[in-house]
């Protein structure tokens, strides 16, 4: 049983400059792992709270540093000399320590940053690949790489509000490999550059994930310039290619409406209108659709389009066990976007997807638009048998350290591709069996 015997942080910056931190879990035995947290921009209010330093003379307030103290102060006190067999037992005492339902007291980003550098640490103890450690965590087994939605244009909070709608992604169909899948995206991309050049009189200048974010004068002229890309480089919309939107709603909706490119549209305009473009374009997932404080409309979103889209729930569902219980009574949702860092923990992260699973939803692991080189959310993935990983464009090397990372486990384990979403699979899905993880059960 792998004893903890130090922990040790430190404030690092993130993709947009901004600080986050990074936390080293040292077993006895001479084993030391680090693991760097990423932070969101597009933030759900059921998220669990960052803990940061306040002080607007430094980093405008957004330092780690209390963060950092947190790890290297009352929870080292608290876990140093102790043996955790397995996760769950690790973060269970966490969140025993903090007290909070919100992690706020020790700040989530400094539990997270413990738990997940355990996890790497007891994978090395137990001389697992870090993606067996994590399907191990979950009660699973590894039988495929993700299969990738890629950005490809962006707005909304990741490109400064130019339109309000976040992104436009790009889901490769065609490609049997991961490797088949990027090259068929870099052809896409390459085109939809000349696209922003030439229609826009812009440089493709990028968004925080890597998207592409011209002065787009609508958000449905997103939906229309991804299918020109996927045609210009020639593949055909539908066969090759599908499209994922993500909204992100809530940040441009008030109590009883919403606020697309200056329309105001209440709750069931915003379904119709998601209706018809989920008609006239081949789009498979649409995540956050309506606003997370809209729960009440979601099953009608899911009853109008959730035959053959995906409804994907974000910052409505937050990684939340709860929130995502709530939505399968329901039916307000057939698919989680799983963000570990919404709940702060691998273990309640894990307990979140394996809900979500038994349920028969579809799962996109998904990173976030504050990252790092770190590339710990690949491993998961795969072990977690996602279903689509959600990581950013094939730009930015943030970005990049998660695909190449897949690719070496392509390579190395020979693991096929998930196959790609069909719509009869909402109703046919085969559910696998899963071992729920609860929350240092003992």
């Amino acid at each position: 049983m792998p004893t903890l015997t130090n922990l040790l942080a430190l404030e690092i910056l993130d993709s947009r400059g901004r600080p986050t931190l990074q936390v080293g879990c040292e077993l006895a035995g001479g084993i030391l792992a680090w693991a760097q947290v990423p932070s969101g921009a597009s933030t759900g209010a059921a998220e669990c709270h960052e803990l940061r330093d306040g002080d607007t003379s430094r980093h405008g307030g957004k330092g780690c540093l209390r963060a950092c103290a947190s790890v290297t102060g009352e929870i080292r006190a608290a876990l140093t000399g102790r043996s955790f067999e397995k996760q769950d037992d690790l973060d269970g005492a966490l969140c025993a320590l903090d007290g909070t339902a919100e992690k706020s007291r020790l700040g989530a980003n400094a539990i997270l940053g413990v738990s997940l550098a355990f996890s790497r640490a007891w994978a090395r103890w137990h001389h697992v690949p870090l993606h067996e450690a994590f399907a191990q965590i979950a009660g699973l087994h590894p039988v495929h790489l993700p299969r990738p939605t890629i950005n490809l244009f962006s707005g909304g909070k990741h490109a400064g509000g130019q339109v309000s709608i976040q992104d436009v992604l790009l889901l490769p169909i065609r490609a049997a490999t991961l490797s088949d899948a990027l090259a068929d995206v870099c052809r896409v991309y390459e085109s939809a550059k000349r696209i922003v050049e030439t229609q826009y009189r812009s440089r493709p200048l990028v968004a925080d994930e890597g998207g592409l974010a011209p002065d787009f004068p609508d958000s449905e002229s997103m939906l229309k310039d991804a299918l020109l890309a996927i045609g210009d480089a020639g593949f055909e919309p539908g066969r090759d290619f599908a499209l994922a939107v993500d909204l992100a709603s809530s940040h441009f909706a008030d109590p009883s409406h919403y606020f697309l490119d200056g329309r105001r549209l209440s709750p069931a305009e915003m379904v119709e209108l998601l209706d018809d473009w989920t008609r006239r374009y081949p789009i498979v997932s649409v995540e956050d659709g309506l606003a997370e404080h809209h729960g009440e409309f979601w099953p009608s979103l899911v009853n109008r389009i959730g035959a053959r889209v995906l409804v994907l729930g974000d910052d409505f569902l937050c990684t939340n066990p709860g929130r995502i219980g709530r939505a399968i009574v329901d039916g307000a949702a057939n698919a989680l976007l799983l963000k570990v860092n919404q709940i702060g923990t691998v273990s309640q992260a894990a307990l979140a997807g394996g809900l979500a699973r038994q349920a028969g939803w579809h799962v996109t692991v998904s990173a976030r638009s504050g990252e790092t080189e770190d590339d710990w959310l690949a491993d998961l993935a795969v072990g977690w048998q996602g279903d689509h990983i959600k990581i950013g464009s094939i730009t930015r090397s943030e970005r990049l350290a998660k695909y190449n990372r897949l690719l070496t486990l392509e390579r190395q384990y020979g693991l096929p591709l998930a196959p790609p979403f069909r719509p009869e699979a909402l109703q046919s899905r085969p559910i696998p069996s899963v071992k729920t993880p609860g929350t240092n059960k003992k």
